[in-house]
Formats: C-alpha cells, structure tokens, sequence
C-alpha cells in the first residue's frame, strides 16, 4: 500500500507508523467495514502527523491531510 504524503509525495506504508483510529475514546473502538480515518505518523520521512481516510475492506486511500 502506498500512502500519499502531503509533504513528501506517494510513499510505502512501510516508511508511517499507525496510530489507530480517529476517536476521543482509548479503549473502545468501532469496528466497521468501510471508510475510515486513522493517524498516521510518517517516521521515514517528513515526520508529520496525518490523517488517513481509508477504506478498511479494499485498503483504498480516500483522503490523506494534516490533523487540525
């Protein structure tokens, strides 16, 4: 999977570190089928912090921005 970085452009997923889902709640999170943010931190390269809409089914990128 190829993760497009904002910053540094299409990068492999090996180079980010995943952070879970988008939620105010640590300890119980959905689960669903379908589109999905999550935080990425881009370890190998530009050393941001993003937010990765994905589809959790097919693993399709949908949308890739910096947090707010």
């Amino acid at each position: 999977m190829r993760i497009p970085c904002p910053h540094c452009g299409s990068r492999d997923v090996a180079e980010f570190v995943c952070r879970g889902q988008v939620s105010e709640d640590l300890h119980l999170r959905d689960n669903p089928a379908g589109p999905v943010a999550e935080h990425w931190y881009h370890a190998q390269g530009c050393r941001q912090w993003l937010v990765v809409t994905r589809n959790i089914v097919t693993h399709d990128i949908l949308s890739v921005e910096y947090p707010r």
